[in-house]
């Protein structure tokens, strides 16, 4: 590869076609290993109790640190 001034890296080989940019995608997508069904369930329900867990987590010490600033400032 070289770098062509203004426009950052260019391939050495000719530009490659939109229909073939696909068809590679395609190709390659047939190489992913997806998760099951299952997974994605576990994985999704794991996501939002941490999300939650965190939210109430932070929100305490926002509670704890507005109270505390709250009695500093009368």
């Amino acid at each position: 590869m070289t770098q062509d001034p203004g426009r950052g890296f260019k391939n050495d080989q000719k530009h490659m076609s939109i229909f073939n940019f696909f068809k590679e995608v395609k190709g390659e997508m047939k190489h992913v290993n997806w998760p099951t069904r299952k997974q994605t369930v576990t994985y999704t329900l794991l996501v939002i109790v941490v999300s939650i867990f965190v939210g109430a987590y932070v929100g305490l010490f926002d509670h704890i640190f507005t109270l505390g600033i709250q009695q500093l400032t009368k």
